[in-house]
């Protein structure tokens, strides 16, 4: 079997044990059955349970930031004056439902997303980047794009962070609903085109 086939089988068996079974519970033999080579054969390839777990999480992250809508924005350097595209009610919705597809139907995302919850009360370091993956780097994302239509006038200037947890979080909460019960996907997708058309409105500044 080729070698570079090989781990990349490792790395992908390890990924789907860890999402349904977690990361402890998940022996290196479980591992090597499942890829169909032996427990000692493995060590040629990954020294340890951990380094695999830690070349996932490299691997994973990487795909996530190319590909996931933070890709590329930098809303704090963007000119006043620019002109604000991508940034109207339909285009953001159509960008936000386009980013929860992504990380619903990825099969490596939604598996890493699926180890995270189950390993977030077992694990600090995976519990770190639950919160950082699924809390803090999202409210980041979310507050500057708020002050960043602030700025511009689309939105009223009100809180930012508290307008960015008020648009992200419920759609956290929706992408979770989807994880258990993925036939609920398209009602999911309809509120958040609700979610977000209501947003703009309610946050439309007044009239002078």
């Amino acid at each position: 079997m080729d070698h570079g086939n090989t781990k990349q089988e490792i790395l992908e068996v390890a990924l789907e044990l860890f999402s349904v079974k977690g990361f402890e519970a998940t022996s290196l033999s479980m591992v090597a059955d499942a890829v169909g080579i032996r427990k000692a054969s493995l060590y040629s390839h990954f020294e340890s349970k951990q380094a695999i777990l830690d070349a996932l999480v490299k691997n994973v992250l990487e795909q996530y930031a190319a590909h996931s809508i933070f890709a590329g924005a930098d809303w704090a350097h963007s000119s006043d004056t620019e002109t604000p595209q991508a940034l109207t009610p339909d285009a953001a919705a159509q960008r936000i439902q386009r980013q929860i597809r992504y990380i619903l139907h990825d099969p490596h995302i939604s598996k890493a997303r699926k180890m995270l919850v189950i390993e977030q009360f077992q694990n600090p370091e995976l519990a770190k980047l639950q919160t950082k993956q699924n809390y803090a780097d999202v409210m980041q994302y979310f507050t500057v794009l708020m002050k960043h239509l602030i700025r511009q006038g689309v939105l009223a200037d009100e809180d930012p962070e508290i307008m960015a947890a008020q648009l992200c979080l419920p759609i956290s909460v929706w992408i979770n609903l989807c994880d258990r019960e993925p036939d609920r996907e398209p009602e999911v997708m309809a509120l958040v085109d609700r979610h977000i058309r209501q947003f703009f409105r309610l946050y439309q500044p007044k009239a002078r």
